[in-house]
C-alpha cells in the first residue's frame, strides 16, 4: 500500500553518493526544500574503504569544494585514514612525486610546465587530494544534514509520473511529489530508465576487479601495476589487487563471485600459480562507456553516473559528476525561483555534455594500450616515451586535472568560460571565499562607478566588490557566475553595454531595485 505524502518539494534527488549530496547542499543553498532518497540502508560499505577507492580529485572539483568551503573539511577528515592508505599505496612510496597516470603510465610534478596555463593563481585548491568515497559521503552527508536536506535511506526509486509542473515518486511504499527531480542514481539508474533517456555508447571489453585477499605466496606477485600477456594487475601489498581481465564484461554482475572463480582469474590475468587462502572483498566493473544524449527531459534530469558511465581508469567519472552538480545546482534554483533568463537551464545540458563525451573518449584511449596485443603494447610503449617529456607530461597533466576545462560561452575574451582565478583582493580576502554564498560576483579592479551601477540592477543575485588585487592579471573586471565560471572579462576600459548583456544573459533580467 503506498502512503501519499503532502510535502512538495522543490527538487527530490534519487541516491545520496557524493553528487546527490553535493547538489543538494548546492539547492539548499539557495533556499530550496530538498528531499534525497536513496536505496542503500547503510552508507557504509567496506569497498569504500580500499585502496584502490582512492579517487584523485580534479583541479576543477578541488575548487568547487574550496569555495564552498568544504575543502578543508575534506582533507581533514581523509587525513584521519591516511597512515593505513599510505602503508598500502605503493604509489605513495616512491621517490618522484606522481601527479596521475593515463592507462597507469605515471607523469610527475617534476616534468608538468604549470606556466602554460596563464589564467591561474596560487590557491589551496591546487593541493593534490585523493579520498575514498566514504569519507566523501560522509563529510557531504554531514555538510547536508547542517543545511537542513532532508535524506531518506532505505527508499529505492521504482516508478516515476513526470507532468509539466511536477514529478511523483514511489520509493518504499510511500508518493513523493517534487516540482522537480535530479537522477543521481548510478549507472544503472531507475531514473534514467523510467523516464525513458536514451544512453547509447559502446560495449565493455572486459571485467575489472577489485579484490581484497590473503595469499599463501605473496612474492609471486610484483607490487605496482603490471601488464601481461594476458591482462593487467596492480599489487598493493599485503592483499589489495586490482585486475583487468579482456572477456567482454562476461563475469560483472552476472553471478556471485567466489574464492575459486577470483583465484582463476588472478591466475590467469598474473600468469602465475598464486594461491588466495581468504577473499574478505570483491567487486566487478567494465570499460563500458555510455552517456544520455541529452541531460535533461521536460522536469527529469540527470547528473553524474546516471547521465554517463565509463571504466574507472584515472578516477574521473567522480569529477564530473561533481562537475554536473556544480553547474546545475545554481541553474535549478534560479529556474524555481523565477529569475533565470529563458533557457537557462537548458545550457546545463549543452555545457556538461561535451564534458562527459570528453571523459568517455580518454577512458576509451586507456582501454586501447591495455588490451594484451602485441599493437597496444607498442602503442604503449610509445605513449610512455612522449609522457616522459615535459610537453607530454603537461599534455596529458592538462587532461587528467581539468585545469584548461572552458565551456563555449561565446564570450570574446580568453578568460570567459574558464574558471575565475582565485584572486587574492587588497583586504586579504579571495574570490573563493566570495562565492561561498552560491551567488554572481562582479569584481570591479578599478571601482567604476557605472560597474557597481550595474550590479545594483541585479539585486542580491550579484554581489559587487571594488577592490585592488594582488595580481590582476591585467584585467579591469570580472564577471562570474556562482559556480565560478568567468561569463564576462575586460582588460581595459569596460564596456558596460556589454557587461549588461551578460549579466542578463546569466542572472535573468534586472530587478526595479537600484536603477539609476
Amino acid at each position: 500500500m503506498q502512503t501519499q505524502s503532502t510535502d512538495i518539494y522543490d527538487v527530490i534527488i534519487a541516491g545520496a553518493g557524493p553528487v546527490g549530496l553535493f547538489l543538494a547542499c548546492e539547492l539548499r543553498l539557495a533556499g530550496l526544500s530538498v528531499l534525497v532518497l536513496e536505496q542503500a540502508q547503510d552508507p557504509h560499505s567496506a569497498l569504500k574503504r580500499l585502496p584502490f577507492g582512492l579517487r584523485g580529485l580534479s583541479t576543477p572539483t578541488t575548487e568547487a569544494f574550496h569555495r564552498r568551503g568544504l575543502l578543508d573539511e575534506i582533507v581533514a577528515a581523509q587525513r584521519t585514514k591516511s597512515g593505513a592508505i599510505r602503508s598500502a599505496a605503493h604509489w605513495m612510496q616512491q621517490a618522484r612525486r606522481p601527479a596521475g597516470h593515463f592507462a597507469g603510465i605515471q607523469f610527475y610534478h617534476d616534468d608538468v610546465d604549470a606556466a602554460r596555463w596563464p589564467w591561474r593563481l596560487p590557491t589551496p585548491a591546487d593541493a593534490s587530494v585523493a579520498v575514498n568515497m566514504e569519507t566523501l559521503e560522509t563529510v557531504l552527508a554531514a555538510r547536508a544534514n547542517s543545511m537542513g536536506v532532508e535524506l531518506r535511506r532505505g527508499f529505492g526509486v521504482i516508478a516515476i509520473d513526470a507532468s509539466d509542473d511536477d514529478v511523483t515518486v514511489q520509493a518504499a511504499g510511500e508518493t513523493f511529489r517534487g516540482r522537480w527531480l535530479v537522477g543521481c542514481d548510478g549507472g544503472r539508474s531507475t531514473v534514467r530508465k523510467k523516464s525513458g533517456f536514451d544512453f547509447v555508447g559502446t560495449d565493455p571489453e572486459f571485467t575489472g576487479y577489485s579484490i581484497e585477499v590473503e595469499l599463501a605466496d605473496p612474492e609471486k606477485l610484483s607490487p605496482g601495476r603490471n601488464y601481461t600477456p594476458t591482462g593487467v594487475y596492480t599489487y598493493a601489498q599485503p592483499s589489495t589487487i586490482a585486475m583487468v581481465d579482456f572477456d567482454g564484461g562476461a563475469f560483472h554482475r552476472t553471478a556471485p563471485m567466489t574464492i575459486d572463480h577470483v583465484q582463476s582469474v588472478l591466475r590467469r590475468v598474473a600468469c602465475t600459480d598464486v594461491t588466495i587462502t581468504a577473499l574478505h572483498l570483491a567487486a566487478t566493473w567494465t570499460d563500458r562507456a555510455r552517456q544520455a544524449t541529452t541531460y535533461r527531459k521536460g522536469r527529469v534530469l540527470l547528473a553524474g553516473d546516471a547521465a554517463h558511465t565509463h571504466s574507472p581508469l584515472g578516477g574521473q567519472g567522480l569529477n564530473l559528476g561533481l562537475g554536473d552538480a556544480m553547474n546545475l545546482g545554481w541553474k535549478l534554483a534560479a529556474t524555481i525561483r523565477g529569475h533565470a533568463p529563458a533557457n537557462l537551464l537548458d545550457t546545463y545540458s549543452h555545457e556538461r555534455h561535451p564534458v562527459g563525451a570528453h571523459i568517455l573518449d580518454w577512458s576509451r584511449a586507456q582501454v586501447a594500450i591495455m588490451r594484451p596485443t602485441p599493437s597496444a603494447r607498442a602503442l604503449q610503449a610509445i605513449m610512455r616515451d612522449l609522457i616522459a617529456t615535459r610537453d607530454g607530461a603537461t599534455y596529458v597533466a592538462e587532461r587528467v586535472r581539468g585545469v584548461s576545462l572552458r565551456c563555449d560561452l561565446g564570450g570574446s575574451h580568453p578568460l570567459v568560460g574558464r574558471s575565475v582565478p582565485d584572486f587574492e583582493l587588497s583586504d586579504g580576502a579571495t574570490i573563493a571565499g566570495r562565492l561561498r554564498p552560491g551567488k554572481g560576483v562582479l569584481l570591479d579592479f578599478d571601482a567604476r562607478a557605472s560597474l557597481r551601477a550595474l550590479a545594483s540592477r541585479w539585486g542580491d543575485r550579484i554581489a559587487y566588490f571594488a577592490s585592488q588585487p594582488r595580481d590582476r592579471l591585467g584585467l579591469s573586471a570580472v564577471l562570474v557566475r556562482p559556480d565560478g565560471v568567468v561569463a564576462w572579462a575586460s582588460d581595459g576600459a569596460t564596456d558596460d553595454d556589454e557587461a549588461a548583456q551578460a549579466t542578463s544573459r546569466w542572472f535573468g533580467e534586472p530587478t526595479a531595485r537600484g536603477c539609476p
